[in-house]
């Protein structure tokens, strides 16, 4: 199995599993200073409990302005289920004539603007390995930590919410993101894998601030492998949103991504991440995009990488090894 179908199977799987209902977004304003006040409980929104995104690869590339990379591939949703043996979940045919990103060739957009010459090279290099039939390697696929925002992309999600703290949950490989409230970043941030994370609420929306990402070996920001450096900053910003401001997010994502189908019927709340990425080594300008979580209506499902570590014939994911103590 190749690189490439094993991760879209893997993440079909998963999606399936956990039943998303309709997808969509509606686009946030830019992040405002950290509040150091307290926000009583009365005025917390409550983002409790389990909520998944069925796009692949995810992000939600924005109408304007710099955004997010798209696909430079593209394949019908009929031709794409054919090649990948899956069904189609949706009402009646799949949709023959529209063409969205091909997950069997994962081609970065390495003309898109955001991105300095040396960063779009690293994307054109793994595009032509794509086109070639060549899976490359990347946080997911090999069993790193996704570091954000590529964690986005991991399915679902669940969102611990604390008085003075907040956790969150990612489904694929059981990754977890701690958040302090109402504090600032320390005057210096040793990098992790998950950055140093801070947040507070701005009424109905739930503000993370982070910074101190580390590059590691297969450091990418999505699934196109557009690298960053040590100096990404990322500004997330979620709240609840209804399905009538859930549209306009949704018809971008279906012109983008593989979408698990909706619930027809669904008029529930969605989750809106409106995400902006600075990178001054590795991107000319700050550039955003979006994700919709809506609720799962399955269990969590368990999803280890490293059950499965061969990513592609004959040869083993680089999984995390340590030959001596790192602490």
């Amino acid at each position: 199995m190749t690189l490439r179908r094993r991760d879209f199977l893997s993440a079909v799987t998963l999606t399936a599993a956990l039943a998303t209902p309709a997808l969509g977004q509606a686009v946030a304003p830019t992040v405002a200073p950290v509040n150091s006040g307290k926000e009583s409980a009365a005025s917390t929104p409550d983002f409790s409990g389990m909520w998944v995104h069925g796009s692949i690869p995810g992000f939600e590339p924005l109408p304007s302005g710099p955004t997010s990379l798209v696909n430079r591939s593209r394949r019908s949703i009929a031709r794409l289920l054919r090649d990948l043996a899956v069904d189609w979940q949706g009402p009646g045919e799949p949709p023959s004539q529209h063409g969205v990103g091909n997950l069997l060739e994962l081609v970065g957009d390495y003309t898109n603007l955001i991105l300095r010459p040396w960063a779009a090279e690293v994307v054109k290099k793994f595009g032509e390995m794509s086109l070639a039939g060549v899976g490359f390697p990347s946080p997911r696929n090999q069993c790193w930590p996704g570091g954000v925002p590529f964690v986005f992309t991991s399915g679902a999600i669940e969102i611990l919410q604390q008085p003075d703290k907040i956790a969150i949950l990612y489904a694929y490989d059981h990754q977890v993101r701690h958040v302090r409230l109402n504090q600032s970043h320390p005057s210096q941030v040793t990098p992790t894998w998950y950055g140093d994370s801070v947040g507070h609420y701005e009424s109905d929306t739930l503000v993370i601030d982070t910074i101190g990402i580390k590059v590691g070996p297969f450091a990418a920001v999505d699934w196109y492998g557009t690298p960053h450096t040590e100096a990404l900053h990322v500004v997330e910003r979620y709240r609840l949103i209804d399905y009538e401001a859930a549209k306009d997010g949704w018809e971008r994502d279906a012109k983008e991504n593989w979408r698990a189908q909706p619930a027809p019927n669904y008029r529930g709340k969605y989750l809106q991440l409106h995400f902006t990425v600075d990178d001054e080594g590795a991107f000319t300008t700050p550039w955003a995009a979006t994700m919709t979580y809506g609720r799962s209506r399955g269990d969590w499902a368990e999803a280890v990488c490293a059950e499965n570590i061969q990513w592609y014939s004959g040869k083993d994911a680089a999984v995390p090894r340590a030959d001596k103590p790192d602490f």
